[in-house]
């Protein structure tokens, strides 16, 4: 495979600052191929997609530890506001291509007017995807943002319009769209094996709502963490490790849709995808206490069940199948699936048509099939499994369902127009008010 178009390579680069140089430095090299990366069957290194990291933490180190494997790229540098994260990203690179090469910084503009990479891993917190990820677009990276990819609904709109506008390649960390199982049973319901698609479901964690401050405390020095930069467009508030450590889900400030778009970008994600609805969205959200049900125009439902009391009759099917199941009923049959890999369905003439894929562990959470989705849409310059139009239309949703509970009302949508009917209160709930100097 050649390089990717547009892009300077390594090697071009390297070339014009010999030229430049003269001297000794203008004589021609000669490398050997394990300087450059390469291996039987591995492409060399100046043919590889070089990719940065913004923000590590546990599930950046479960996404890197699929992706490095892949011969497609190479990671050259990690950056992180707490020094103690982008050591520990550095080691995770160091370690696997047994060498010290990865840099580090703890600004992220850095990586935008590097150009020897071509794409970056935005895995910060939830308030940094969006303007992290247009940042990136319009340095002309490519992108795959961990979800959810926007605080709002203005941000999911901003992010699809930006990359649009760019040419560069979006994917959404919604893996599920690349994984076998979960496919398997989207194509059951787009291809009419279940009848007429009446109602889908979709599990989630029961939404929380919460902004109360914790203590303070004494801020640590910049380089240890930068607070200012982590928080970035969110409210200032004082200083507690435990932000930093991960405790920031649920707070308001930090995080998508009242903690809903923590699983629901996923499974609201691949309710859209069977019923054929990546290009539009439900029209009517309305909560109850233990489910949140979004209809769209024709009347089919999607029924997001809070974790803790899901699927009435069906529950503890969670247990059976994993995290993140989901259910697609039609008139003549329905089919479920999870992260085990395991996949019920009725009636059982279809069962053959099915395969167990249970003997992977936790299936669902194997993003290696959708970084190859990334990787090869940069190269082709193509399109992705979640690109950012996908995003925008399911994120919405989820934005939706969401405010519908927050605001504890029925809310309709024009899918359209993206804005809600005779409902000034929840319109002014569609974007937030960003913190300057991290305004985009």
């Amino acid at each position: 495979m050649g390089t990717i178009p547009g892009r300077p390579t390594r090697r071009s680069v390297l070339k014009g600052s010999m030229a430049a140089a003269g001297g000794a430095l203008a004589m021609p090299w000669i490398v050997p191929a394990s300087a450059l990366g390469r291996q039987e069957g591995v492409r060399a290194a100046s043919e590889r997609i070089t990719m940065g990291v913004i923000g590590f933490g546990p599930r950046c180190t479960y996404v890197m530890k699929a992706m490095l494997p892949l011969d497609d790229m190479q990671c050259v540098t990690v950056c992180d506001v707490q020094k103690s994260r982008r050591e520990a990203g550095k080691k995770v690179v160091d370690e696997h291509y047994g060498n010290a090469d990865c840099t580090t910084t703890a600004e992220f503009r850095e990586l935008f007017d590097r150009p020897d990479l071509d794409a970056l891993l935005i895995a910060t917190g939830d308030r940094w995807h969006a303007p992290a990820s247009m940042m990136a677009a319009r340095a002309g990276k490519d992108v795959y943002s961990e979800k959810p990819c926007g605080l709002t609904i203005e941000l999911c709109q901003q992010v699809d319009e930006t990359f649009r506008e760019t040419g560069r390649v979006f994917q959404a960390g919604t893996q599920r769209r690349s994984v076998a199982n979960f496919q398997k049973a989207v194509e059951l319901a787009r291809a009419g094996k279940l009848g007429t698609i009446k109602t889908l479901y979709a599990s989630v964690y029961r939404p929380t709502l919460d902004n109360a401050w914790l203590p303070g405390q004494p801020t640590p020095p910049e380089d240890e963490c930068d607070w200012d930069r982590w928080l970035g467009p969110a409210p200032w508030r004082p200083y507690n490790q435990d932000y930093v450590q991960g405790r920031w889900r649920g707070y308001w400030d930090f995080d998508s849709g009242a903690r809903l778009l923590d699983w629901a970008a996923h499974t609201l994600d691949l309710c859209q995808q069977a019923k054929g609805a990546d290009d539009t969205m439900p029209v009517e959200y309305e909560p109850a206490e233990n489910r949140i049900t979004c209809r769209y125009e024709d009347g089919v439902e999607i029924v997001l069940d809070f974790l803790d009391d899901p699927f009435g009759d069906r529950k503890g099917w969670i247990n059976e199948l994993g995290t993140c199941p989901v259910r697609f009923v039609g008139d003549e049959g329905w089919v479920e699936t999870g992260d085990n890999g395991g996949i019920v369905v009725e009636p059982a003439s279809l069962r053959s048509e099915v395969e167990d894929f249970s003997s992977n562990p936790q299936v669902g959470l194997d993003v290696g099939a959708h970084a190859k989705d990334w990787f090869e849409a940069i190269r082709t310059r193509g399109t992705t499994a979640a690109n950012s139009s996908i995003m925008r239309h399911s994120h919405i949703a989820c934005h939706a369902a969401a405010l519908s509970w927050v605001l504890g009302r029925t809310l309709r949508i024009d899918p359209d127009r993206e804005e809600f009917l005779d409902d000034p209160e929840a319109n002014g709930l569609r974007s937030r008010a960003a913190r300057e100097p991290y305004a985009t």
